[in-house]
Formats: structure tokens, C-alpha cells, sequence
């Protein structure tokens, strides 16, 4: 497999993993407060909820990632190389470079750290 693959799909599971993190720590905050029968975490419907929360958390991470990489670009923080790459602003240029940096991850495109 390609390395960009590898890193696209890493990408994908690190959202995954922390969009079912965060909906485990709700529930647990939930649950002393609802009365659900712990049969109910083993069901078919929770299940499917369960997948739909994480699939929908990752799609709505990558939406937060486009848009933030859109804005970079459009404020020169996020310009494209000469060899096909992206050459991503640091830190302290980019406010969120961090999203910008998961845009591109969850896109497969190659890119570089560069100060301006």
C-alpha cells in the first residue's frame, strides 16, 4: 500500500476512534441519569445508532477540515508546490493549522510544513 493511503486511512481511524471515545463519555455522564436496562447496549437498534454516530462524526469532522483548509488557502496559508504538494504555513502563520494538516491526511494529499 501507498504510505498517502496508509495515512488517509490512519486519519480515518483517529477520527473514528475519538468520535466514539466522545459518545462514550457521554453516555456514561447519561447513564446514571436515564433509565436504560444494560440489555439495550447489546441491541440491534443501539448498534446501529452506535455506527451512524461514529460514520456521522467523521463525516462532519471532515466538513470542519475542508472548510478550515478552504479558508487557509484563501488567506495564503495553504499554497500548492511545484512538485504536486501542499506547503502547509506553521503554527504560529495558520491558526488552525491542525485542521488544515487532518484536511489534507483524510484527502491522501501529499504536504510539507513550511514557515512564511
Amino acid at each position: 500500500m501507498k504510505p498517502a493511503t496508509i495515512d488517509m486511512l490512519r486519519a480515518h481511524l483517529l477520527v473514528a476512534s475519538l468520535t466514539a471515545m466522545g459518545i462514550e463519555v457521554l453516555l456514561c455522564i447519561a447513564l446514571p441519569l436515564l433509565p436504560i436496562s444494560p440489555s439495550f447496549f447489546t441491541s440491534t437498534p443501539f448498534r446501529l445508532f452506535a455506527l451512524a454516530a461514529i460514520v456521522g462524526g467523521v463525516v462532519v469532522a471532515r466538513e470542519f477540515a475542508h472548510a478550515e483548509f478552504a479558508r487557509a488557502v484563501r488567506r495564503h496559508h495553504a499554497i500548492p508546490a511545484h512538485t504536486g504538494t501542499w506547503q502547509v504555513a506553521a503554527a504560529t502563520e495558520c491558526p488552525r493549522h491542525w485542521l488544515v494538516v487532518l484536511h489534507l491526511r483524510l484527502t491522501g494529499q501529499p504536504f510539507v510544513l513550511a514557515a512564511h
